[in-house]
């Protein structure tokens, strides 16, 4: 199966971290920018952070800027989304998404990525 695989979501309080996952289950990371989204029940799916091929990274301003790291280990095709200071309202199912040729102006655009995992859920207790 040709997708991404998350991992890592789980329940914790406001001010822990957490480090979520991403698997190139049958996709080569390198070849492909890789991008991070949430979704809350009733919500539309929002752009948290991606990181193109040569490690350009991009943030959502509004919440992932400054708490938000987005890295990758093409040794090991993976993606990873480390979350700082987390918040309540950080509570979302987080997905990885992936491409082999998004460009910038369409990385916050759920419809331009070719490639989605099944999501891991974040719960940040107060």
């Amino acid at each position: 199966q040709v997708q991404p695989v998350e991992s890592g979501g789980g329940l914790v309080q406001a001010g822990d971290s957490l480090r979520l996952s991403c698997a190139g289950s049958g996709l080569t990371f390198s070849h492909y920018a890789v991008g991070w989204f949430r979704q809350v029940p009733g919500k539309t799916r929002e752009f948290v952070a991606a990181i193109n091929w040569s490690n350009g990274t991009a943030y959502d301003l509004d919440f992932a800027k400054g708490r938000f790291t987005i890295s990758r280990d093409n040794a090991n095709n993976m993606v990873y989304l480390q979350m700082n200071s987390l918040k309540p309202e950080d509570t979302a199912v987080y997905f990885c998404a992936a491409d082999r040729s998004i460009i910038t102006s369409s990385l916050r655009l759920v419809n331009q990525w070719d490639y989605w995992g099944q999501g891991t859920q974040v719960t940040v207790s107060s």
